[in-house]
């Protein structure tokens, strides 16, 4: 019998025998042999069997029997062993019929014609090198700002093309073919709208219309107003503008939420083999985190300073846990009691800052007539007192974390969340102040060009404080060596505050997709813009920050944070789609009384065959089937994670026991060996 294929236990004798005997060295080196046989797989040297002849004989390539040949890459093998495992196999020539041979060329031709094509694509990923390396010089968490932003400006191109291909585009060429019939029905003040100003126009007047969304960007593709409720048909083809106008901007909001959710999943999943927090992310980190891709000197230092930034986040994170975890019951009520007055404080600003909001748009309403410079700064003040909210509210919201104390991922999560529902807040009293003063006079297009301003404004913020700030500060404090400089210092880049600019441009972009279809392009631009600003002022005006967080669960953070957002533009577009009675002067709905009655009209309009298919999959008959066919469905996959989640918590429970019965072996190992070191001595 092989010696290594024997039970260890005839080795081990009783415990006082053990560690008494004079051979107690040899015996544990066998048993440990033993053990370390009996935990590796036994491997066929020779070549994989076809699967012709696993069909036939039934008989695996291992061993033992068991389930088909593993690949090299899953099992748990010393990297010199798994090549010697591959160099072996693939000295000797498999006995294998021409079916199986072709079948085994094909699949690697695939392989490699699927990893080539990935090489190829990779190429072509947006800010690839310009994203590795801000992640290897300022960790992984400010590359999640980067990578999501990344995933907003395509999300913005794919649906500017989708509103391209189906409203802008049919518009230009059908505008001139015919319109359906105006509504003569209102009032004469109603129906006349003509926002091209008539006779000559100063040239700077120009300027403030491109600012403020009036003049002759009012009366163009930008806005509600210009497109018409053109009507196109003959023999042959039809196109109804307004149908595809309302259904374009529901497929816009649905083809978003896929996208999120999608991601959502994909950051999930990071999350989850992670463990989403310290438990076992040094072994993550020291046994899989390193790149064997990584090529020169700079490409490994990136990678070295990633590395170091998320074991820094996991230590800082565990440090606090353990300070939070020997704090006295008398010190955890003082916290908690702190902690509740602080949520207090920080929803009494958030509060100031909506009453402040609903004052400056009434007040800029109010003064919408006014013209020239001080006009302007009339129409863009609910824009100001916005951005300055959500600029003086999160700072102190930050001055009242520091007295909170939470850990690191703790204080991103919950200032995303405070400073998240300021501004959805503040856009929902914009909004609601907009409504409550709606006109006969394309309101729509009114509601429209606040969001283009808003839109607008945050960019010029935001290359305006790198220019006038940013800047200014990092030759300070490099060019002066006073107490004041040095105590001020290069800035930190905040991570949550600017994701949750970028969650807030993007939900001012699907709140006036409605109202400025081309807004998302312009959305496009802007954050284009935005990246390169916020990498510039990166690596020239920042510092490494002193507290980070962990990338994997904030990553999720955002997308859920950007959900809520989706959530509340929804809300806006549902209320105006079936609420609010479109303009009589303006847009593709103008002639009827609210912009969803073009679908009972539209519906009425297809052929018999057409409706009776239409209200079969609205009826009970196809409905309760799809139902019962989702519940199945979903029951599968609900008891199929539930089994895999088992499996994960007794493969976590394996590894802890393992972990303890390792460190108590070395204990043991230690004991012994001292009274030989003593002896030698």
């Amino acid at each position: 019998m092989d010696p290594q294929r024997q039970d260890p236990e005839e080795y081990a004798e009783a415990p006082g025998d053990f560690y008494s005997d004079g051979q107690q060295s040899l015996r544990l080196r066998r048993l440990s042999s033993g053990a370390s046989t009996r935990n590796y797989p036994q491997f066929n040297w020779g070549p994989a069997a076809s699967e012709e002849d696993d069909e036939e004989d039934g008989e695996s390539n291992w061993e033992d029997p068991g389930p088909d040949l593993q690949d090299l890459r899953s099992i748990p093998l010393p990297m010199a062993l798994k090549r010697a495992v591959r160099q072996v196999q693939q000295m000797q020539v498999p006995v294998a019929s021409k079916t199986s041979s072709w079948k085994q060329k094909k699949r690697k031709s695939l392989q490699k014609i699927k990893m080539n094509a990935k090489e190829f694509l990779s190429f072509f990923m947006l800010w690839r090198k310009s994203l590795q390396k801000i992640g290897g010089n300022f960790g992984g968490g400010v590359q999640s700002y980067f990578l999501f932003l990344r995933f907003l400006v395509v999300l913005n191109f794919v649906s500017f093309l989708l509103i391209a291909g189906f409203v802008f585009i049919p518009s230009m060429v059908f505008r001139s073919v015919g319109t359906g019939p105006l509504n003569h029905t209102g009032p004469e003040e109603c129906m006349q709208y003509e926002p091209n100003p008539q006779g000559l126009v100063v040239f700077y007047n120009y300027f403030l219309d491109l600012l403020s969304g009036t003049g002759f960007m009012e009366y163009s593709y930008l806005f509600y107003g210009y497109y018409s409720n053109t009507l196109v048909g003959d023999t042959n083809f039809s196109y109804n503008i307004p149908l595809a106008y309302l259904f374009t901007a529901v497929f816009y909001f649905a083809f978003c939420l896929i996208c999120i959710i999608a991601r959502m999943g994909t950051a999930a999943r990071v999350a989850v083999a992670t463990g989403g927090s310290a438990v076992g992310a040094y072994s993550m980190i020291v046994f899989t985190g390193w790149d064997y891709g990584s090529l020169g000197d700079g490409a490994t230092k990136l990678k070295q300073k990633n590395i170091h930034y998320r074991l820094q986040v996991d230590l800082e994170e565990e440090m606090m846990k353990k300070r939070a975890a020997a704090l006295t019951l008398c010190q955890k009520v003082v916290l908690y009691s702190l902690r509740i007055l602080m949520c207090v404080v920080a929803f009494g600003l958030i509060i100031a800052a909506c009453a402040g909001i609903f004052q400056a748009t009434v007040f800029s309403q109010g003064r919408s007539g006014d013209e020239g410079f001080l006009g302007l700064i009339f129409e863009y003040l609910p824009s100001i007192v916005i951005t300055a909210g959500n600029f003086l509210v999160p700072l102190l919201c930050d001055r009242i974390a520091v007295v909170e104390r939470y850990t690191p991922s703790t204080t991103v999560i919950l200032a995303l969340l405070r400073a998240v529902f300021l501004r959805l807040v503040s856009l929902g009293v914009l909004l609601f102040t907009l409504w409550g003063q709606i006109t006969c006079q394309c309101w729509e297009t009114r509601v429209g060009q606040e969001m283009y301003k808003l839109t607008l404004f945050d960019l010029i913020v935001t290359v305006a404080v790198l220019v006038l700030v940013e800047f200014p500060r990092r030759m300070l404090v490099d060019n002066w060596s006073n107490k004041a400089a040095q105590w001020l210092g290069r800035q930190e880049f905040v991570v949550s505050a600017n994701v949750l600019g970028l969650v807030y441009g993007q939900t001012v972009v699907w709140a006036g997709a409605l109202f400025c279809p081309l807004l998302p392009v312009i959305n496009t631009v802007k954050f284009v813009i935005l990246f390169y600003c916020k990498k510039i002022t990166l690596f020239h005006n920042c510092r490494p920050a002193l507290r980070t967080f962990r990338s994997t669960t904030s990553t999720f953070v955002f997308l859920v944070v950007l959900l809520f957002g989706w959530a509340m533009a929804t809300l806006v577009l549902i209320y105006s789609v079936a609420e609010i009675q479109p303009s009589m002067g303006c847009g593709p709905f103008r002639f009827f009384p609210y912009m969803w009655a073009i679908v009972p009209t539209s519906f009425h309009r297809l052929s018999k065959v057409t409706q009776e298919f239409l209200f079969f999959i609205g009826s009970q008959a196809f409905s309760i089937p799809l139902f019962a066919l989702s519940c199945v469905v979903m029951c599968y996959f609900i008891a199929l994670a539930a089994v895999y989640g088992r499996s994960v918590t007794l493969l976590k429970a394996q590894l802890k026991q393992e972990g303890r019965d390792k460190q108590f072996l070395v204990k043991q190992i230690e004991k012994l060996s001292r009274p030989l070191q003593m002896a030698t001595y």
